[in-house]
């Protein structure tokens, strides 16, 4: 999206509809990123020019495919995109796993700040254990095989599902995921890159 000028906080604030306090926390969250990255590298320094589209949106967008209730996990949440994002909304039982101590201050800063209430695993993905959880969540952090083969665990006894954010090479992934696992896929597109997806997964089972 080269030629898009970028979005604002009030932009993202139409096309989600979250509430004015929300948009408060959530530009309290931006300042933090912006502050801790030019010490941290906790995201591409060239997608904060459009971090509301690059971060806020495209965490936002989850929310409408988000299961009523139960545990939701976000693996390597680095940054706090999408699972620290999707708490300050207000989502409750919301789990963080990131194992890279700097960016688990950072994401501990953000929770205390915004009041958040996610909770945080310092911790490996496969060092976790979570009961009752009904969603798991991931975003740049694996091809889409290691991403179930991580939230397998997490999801086997509840039945639970996937939402991972993925981009254009997708369909490839796919194909790969099909080598080892069933399951069943809604694909949405993405409202932050034309070529992006959402990849809904659920019923997976290893073959």
């Amino acid at each position: 999206m080269p030629d898009m000028q970028p979005l604002t906080a009030s932009d993202v604030q139409k096309k989600t509809d979250v509430s004015r306090e929300t948009l408060d926390k959530l530009e309290h969250y931006s300042k933090l990123l912006s502050k801790w990255q030019k010490a941290i590298n906790l995201v591409g320094n060239s997608t904060l020019q459009d971090m509301w589209r690059r971060h806020f949106l495209d965490s936002l967008q989850l929310l409408p495919y988000l299961p009523e209730e139960g545990v939701i996990v976000d693996m390597g949440s680095g940054a706090g995109f999408p699972g620290l994002v999707l708490s300050v909304c207000g989502r409750e039982n919301i789990h963080l796993i990131e194992s890279d101590q700097r960016k688990s201050q950072f994401l501990r800063t953000v929770i205390r700040e915004n009041e958040a209430s996610a909770n945080l695993h310092v911790k490996r993905i496969e060092e976790v254990s979570i009961a009752n959880i009904s969603c798991v969540t991931a975003r740049a952090l694996a091809s889409l095989e290691s991403l179930v083969s991580y939230a397998w665990p997490f999801i086997r006894e509840t039945n639970g599902k996937c939402l991972f954010l993925k981009g254009q090479n997708y369909k490839e992934e796919l194909e790969e995921l099909e080598k080892n696992w069933n399951y069943t896929i809604n694909i949405h597109d993405s409202q932050t890159d034309d070529l992006g997806k959402i990849l809904e997964i659920s019923a997976i089972q290893p073959k």
